[in-house]
């Protein structure tokens, strides 16, 4: 017997023994419940990425949510197994299985690791788009990846047990398939109107809901639940005009009690001051409150919720152009736990948020969001009957001062038109600020994180001040306004006469003035960086005006603009501004819609454009050049101030202890001129060019004889244009057609147009166009006019397209090509010609559809549809548009009878409506003056 002992054998360790083996189910289990919940969610994802719709819910998201907690508890017991796997099995002889199994466990890893870093979470978050992309297409690929190895790594094995695989992939298609049938059927409709049923809880304010119910002020007062994930916005927010825009608002609020007292008197409920809250009162109005006559206007809950985040974010569609806020809003859907009072879910929600912000962001922020149409919801008004008790009006109207200009690119008769078009008002009004907030982005490329500003820097000083906001937020508005306004002052006339010998333009060189002589100072303010009228808004009670000292020495010799002790401004100062007064021709002064009628006078100055305004001045006679020296020192300053003080006493009522409202100073200019036997001097030209100062004048002159009242402007503005020209500027010839058509001298406007073409490089293409077309319908050549508005419509060339013009929303345009074909269509007469005519009434139809889906009260669209289907013979719908172009009409007998009263009643009003005025600044009483 051999006395070596028998060799034993190595105890065989399974590689997943009876201990192992439940931890191997577990993984299993997670990793088959997640391939059933990740096919769902996969299956939306791929739907909303061929389809462009989101089809997230709220039981989307509780399905994410599910996602989530699986995936948190699948990655330690993935772990644990791995690692107890890997121990027994890392040395055994079947190589290819261990290999497959690190492979495996590879993929897990990286399965693991991208769900992590897209994971965001309170205080971690992994922000860089491009390491989230990889994540991303990681954690997509990784699982089949897996699924792969999974079968390699068990082939080496026991037998795989298909059948188990088939059951779960069978589970996974017969829950995902179906839901994804139910999300088919119905994506989220984010851009309906809400039905007309509706209207009768919110009339006369055009808003609705999407249902036709309340919304709960729950809902809708978030704020603070915003501020969470948006404290930079929120911040910027807090003292906007917009959040401020409601009781809140101490001038709302005295003005809309006043309303609701009307209203109250007059119909026997609140209701006609709907028109107010559609816009300004959000909250109370779609939760109801607001209709109730004991409503707590400072009290109430709802009453100092101004414009919310919601009341903005949640509004789904812009239902028409009509103002007055025509839009469609509801209540928003929201990730489950939003509302929960208890701490751990409320943090579960702002998890699901930042993880999965797509339907949070498709909820709250949608491409309508981003058009100027969206803002003309509330930034365009119409004075409704059930306000007026009287006809529709028209009021404030920022949309489509803004449609028409150059600035935005779609108006072919601009003065100036930009280097690139402005698409929205967003771009000036909600620049982008440097933030760290959640959803802020990289917006330009610079690296720098950044949201758009929530406080829409515009020019409303007043309210942040009367609540006691900080100085910073005027400082900010008073940035926003740096450059948006020009003062220049331009030329002087001798004798102090419209018609006065003109030297211009003033500086470098200035003329010497006689002691005792009479001049008349000419000063053009142009608008530079505006999109629509100025001054807007709340016209009526913004005070802007022309703050004019003239000086020898130290002593104030002439004065317009000055203020008294209570800061009240001298009334004969020149306002830009409207002077809007009642039926009885007393001036709306407390923003008292209820009464708004007509304007005595409106001094807006249109984007682009330009005014000229007056002042006479005689020089002294008593000038001692030992004490004054011998010259006149001229300062002008353009002041804006947004409430004047009789609008500020209303709402301060016995609190008013002067006008402390920050005036804002919006342009600047100085000039010396010297006097007698002073040497001639001379100064710095202004900083932009010399033709564009001749083509300002030439503008503020055209458009005061555009008005058909002062001629004698139009030929003023001929010279300045005449010097454009002869300066090398195709404006010039341009704007010479402007007068010469003005005046009927159509064979003149031809060649200043033909001239214009000539230039290198020539006048814009659509201002030829449109002015040609002009001057041949009045020549009657009016196939050649047709042609010409057509071209500015359809006009599509590489400039156009590189500024981002286009001319087809230019309802002027539209509407005089929709008139010369209905001019065209008369002169097909006879039977034989029927078709002819038809066919070019009936584009004249569709071209006034146009008109009216940009502009649905415009006037001439309305009158001439009545007569195009009266020669069709479609007595109902010419019938229809008479009706509406009565209620559009404004009363002309009325409005003249408020004119005279008011005329009779402001003195310095009545001056400043004038054809022609001219500001003395040595008028006995002006203010900081002293008597002489």
């Amino acid at each position: 017997m051999s006395s070596e002992q028998p060799r034993k054998r190595p105890r065989y360790v399974p590689a997943i023994g009876p201990r192992l083996m439940p931890l191997l189910q577990v993984v299993f289990a997670l990793f088959a419940l997640l391939s059933v919940n990740a096919v769902y969610l996969g299956s939306v994802t791929l739907l909303e990425w061929a389809t462009g719709e989101t089809y997230q819910n709220y039981g989307y998201q509780l399905m994410f949510l599910g996602h989530l907690v699986l995936g948190l508890i699948f990655a330690p017991a993935f772990f644990l197994f791995s690692g107890l796997h890997i121990k027994n099995a890392h040395g055994r002889p079947n190589r290819r299985a261990v290999r497959a199994g690190y492979g495996l466990f590879a993929s897990g890893l990286v399965l693991i690791v991208s769900g992590v870093v897209l994971t965001r979470l309170e205080g971690f978050e992994v922000r860089d788009p491009a390491t989230r992309s990889i994540a991303y297409w990681a954690h997509v690929i990784s699982p089949f990846v897996a699924a792969w190895l999974f079968v390699l790594h068990r082939l080496a094995g026991k037998p795989i047990k298909w059948k188990v695989g088939y059951t779960w992939a069978g589970v996974a298609a017969v829950t995902a398939i179906p839901l994804l049938v139910l999300h088919a059927q119905e994506p989220k409709n984010w851009n309906v109107a809400g039905p007309e049923s509706g209207e009768q809880y919110f009339m006369p304010a055009l808003a609705r809901t999407s249902n036709g119910n309340f919304i709960p002020a729950e809902s809708m007062m978030m704020s603070d639940y915003c501020l969470e994930c948006h404290e930079d916005a929120h911040a910027s927010w807090e003292y906007s005009a917009h959040h401020l825009a409601s009781f809140n608002n101490p001038a709302y609020l005295a003005s809309i009690r006043e309303t609701r007292e009307v209203m109250m008197e007059r119909d026997g409920n609140v209701q006609g001051a709907r028109f107010c809250a559609g816009c300004h009162d959000p909250v109370p109005f779609f939760s109801g409150a607001f209709d109730d006559p004991d409503f707590d206007m400072e009290g109430h809950p709802t009453s100092q919720a101004g414009i919310t985040c919601t009341a903005c974010h949640a509004i789904t569609n812009v239902n028409s152009q009509r103002g007055n806020g025509d839009y469609t809003i509801e209540e928003p859907q929201h990730y489950p736990f939003t509302f929960s009072d208890n701490k751990a879910l409320r943090w579960i929600n702002r998890q699901l948020v930042k993880a999965k912000p797509a339907f949070h962001k498709k909820t709250f922020l949608k491409d309508l969001h981003k058009t100027p149409e969206y803002c003309s919801a509330c930034h365009k008004v119409f004075l409704p009957v059930e306000v007026n008790d009287y006809k529709w009006l028209r009021g404030q109207n920022s949309y489509d001062s803004f449609l028409l200009s150059g600035v935005s690119g779609h108006g072919a008769s601009s003065f100036y038109y930009p280097p690139q078009a402005e698409e929205n008002c967003n771009n000036c009004h909600m620049p982008l600020v440097a933030s760290e907030d959640f959803g802020a982005r990289d917006f330009d490329g610079t690296g720098g994180r950044k949201i758009h500003d929530h406080l829409f820097p515009s020019a409303n000083t007043a309210i942040p001040h009367m609540v006691g906001g900080p100085p910073e937020v005027t400082a900010r508005h008073e940035e926003f306004n740096e450059g948006v306004m020009r003062v220049d002052l331009f030329g002087l006339r001798e004798g102090g006469r419209i018609d006065g010998e003109l030297t211009a333009p003033l500086r470098p060189e200035v003329p010497t003035l006689e002691p005792g002589r009479r001049y008349l100072l000419d000063v053009v303010i142009r608008t530079v960086k505006m999109g629509h009228m100025f001054t807007e808004g709340t016209g009526d009670s913004n005070e802007i005006w022309l703050d004019v000292t003239l000086r020898a020495g130290e002593r104030v010799v002439g004065r317009s603009g000055g203020r008294a002790h209570d800061g009240n401004v001298d009334p004969w100062s020149h306002f830009v501004n409207s002077f809007v007064i009642d039926r009885n021709g007393n001036r709306i002064d407390r923003r008292n819609p209820q009464d708004i009628f007509v304007p005595l006078y409106s001094h807006q100055i249109p984007p682009g454009a330009a005014d000229v305004i007056h002042y006479g001045f005689d020089v002294p006679a008593d000038i001692d050049p030992a004490a004054y020296g011998n010259a006149l020192t001229v300062d002008v300053a353009l002041r804006y101030r947004k409430f004047d003080t009789t609008y500020l006493k209303f709402i301060e009522g016995d609190a008013f202890d002067g006008n402390d409202l920050p005036v804002m100073t919006l342009a600047t200019d100085t000039l010396t001129l010297p006097v007698g036997a002073a040497s001639a001097m001379q100064q710095p030209a202004p900083d932009f060019p010399l033709w564009q100062r001749w083509n300002d004048y030439g503008i503020g002159l055209f458009r005061k004889g555009n008005t058909g009242a002062n001629r004698g402007e139009l030929r003023q503005a001929e010279v300045a244009f005449n010097e454009v020209e002869r300066l090398g500027r195709p404006d010039g010839p341009v704007n010479l057609a402007r007068v010469y058509f003005k005046e009927g001298r159509l064979d003149d406007a031809a060649l200043a147009l033909g001239r214009a073409a000539e230039f290198d490089p020539p006048a814009p293409a659509w201002t030829l166009a449109w002015f040609s077309g002009l001057v041949d319908k009045q020549n009657g050549y009016l196939d050649e006019a047709i042609a010409n508005f057509r071209e500015v419509l359809s006009m599509d060339s590489a400039e156009t397209r590189e500024r981002g013009f286009d001319f087809s929303l230019d309802y002027r345009v539209v509407n005089e090509l929709a008139q010369t074909l209905l001019e065209r269509g008369k002169q097909e007469r006879g039977d034989a010609r029927q078709d002819a005519r038809e066919a070019l009434l009936n584009e004249a139809v569709e071209l006034y559809a146009t008109t009216l889906k940009l502009d649905p009260e415009n006037l001439a669209a309305h009158y001439n549809l009545a007569l195009i289907h009266r020669l069709l013979g479609n007595e109902e719908l010419a019938a229809k548009h008479q009706a509406t172009h009565e209620q559009y009409r404004p009363d002309d007998n009325a409005r003249d009878r408020a004119i005279a009263l008011a005329r009779e009643r402001y003195p310095a009003a009545d001056h400043a409506a004038e054809a022609i005025v001219i500001y003395d600044l040595q008028r006995a009483g002006a203010f900081e003056l002293e008597n002489r």
